[in-house]
């Protein structure tokens, strides 16, 4: 959420995204944000070109395909970078699904030989996936399709990478590579008052005076000011629905665990009656913000994370 003071966007919003990452002006910081990221994992991108972020089905009434960004490089990759904001059921399916789409529009009429371009998805998440799939302090996971007898590399033109934002944690006297930076001024430059002594190559400077907001049209502040509102909106929905949930859950635990330390009071004491209501509303508590989570779409993964329930 943006610090009222900060003179700089949420990059996390859609706006703040695709205005940085998703226009022809700014596609250097593209450029390096991947580079980055891939950190010598395949040829440096020298230059891309924008594709049109809807794809649509084959057929009339099929599902479209809708990216926050898309682009081809100079040897003919394909790359979709993703910012997902709040954890929903079935996202890796989705990103499965993009890639799909993306390796589908490479089929030219006519005669083909099935030789395909590097298709790659990047998800930048604004979330953890569920609790025990990766240690806690790895945020950044390269998927490939291995063979799981020996785990070599069966195929190296499809990759997705995964990146926990909420896990980086380093500070600024901390960041060392190219990597580290983009991490850092990605989940910190909308709390930042200036541009850190840290960040000061000639990409992060552009990309502090891009998201500068008073340097923003009319239109565009406009636009932001809603990409804003609705960033807001579905942060304080899940806040919202943890808290009640807590809340509710608790009370009525405690009455009920009150009223049976009463009724066995003679065998197990007031004191233990009410230890037992306690118990029993952190439980009821637990039950009301599985079941909101849940009419809510998310996960059941997601669910036992938040709540503690296992499995």
């Amino acid at each position: 959420m943006n610090n009222i003071h900060s003179p700089f966007m949420n990059p996390y919003t859609d706006f703040g995204f695709k205005k940085l990452f998703g226009t022809e002006p700014n596609k250097d910081l593209l450029i390096s944000f991947l580079n980055a990221l891939f950190d010598g994992d395949r040829n440096p991108i020298v230059d891309l070109s924008y594709l049109n972020t809807e794809i649509l089905g084959p057929y009339y009434g099929d599902r479209n395909s809708v990216f926050d960004v898309y682009c081809r490089t100079q040897d003919g990759g394909h790359f979709i970078v993703e910012m997902q904001r709040s954890d929903q059921p079935y996202f890796k399916d989705r990103t499965v699904y993009y890639a799909s789409a993306a390796i589908v529009q490479q089929a030219p009429k006519g005669e083909w030989d099935y030789q395909l371009n590097e298709v790659c998805v990047v998800g930048i998440l604004d979330f953890v996936f569920p609790k025990k799939e990766y240690p806690g302090d790895s945020y950044m996971h390269k998927v490939k399709l291995k063979d799981t007898d020996d785990n070599h590399e069966v195929y190296d033109k499809l990759t997705f990478y995964y990146i926990e934002m909420p896990k980086f944690k380093k500070a600024e006297d901390e960041l060392v590579t190219m990597q580290d930076k983009w991490l850092y001024v990605l989940k910190n430059i909308c709390y930042l008052l200036t541009q850190p002594k840290e960040l000061q190559d000639q990409v992060f400077t552009k990309f502090f005076e891009e998201a500068r907001i008073g340097m923003f049209t009319q239109e565009e502040q406009f636009a932001y000011m809603v990409s804003q509102k609705h960033y807001w909106d579905n942060h304080n929905t899940i806040a919202y629905s943890y808290e009640k949930g807590e809340k509710a859950g608790k009370e009525a635990g405690m009455k009920e665990g009150k009223e049976l330390g009463l009724a066995e009071g003679k065998e197990l004491g007031i004191a233990e009656g009410k230890e037992l209501g306690i118990a029993e509303g952190e439980a009821n508590a637990k039950s009301a913000i599985a079941q909101k989570l849940l009419s809510m779409g998310l996960s059941k993964e997601a669910v036992f994370e938040a709540t503690g329930y296992s499995l």
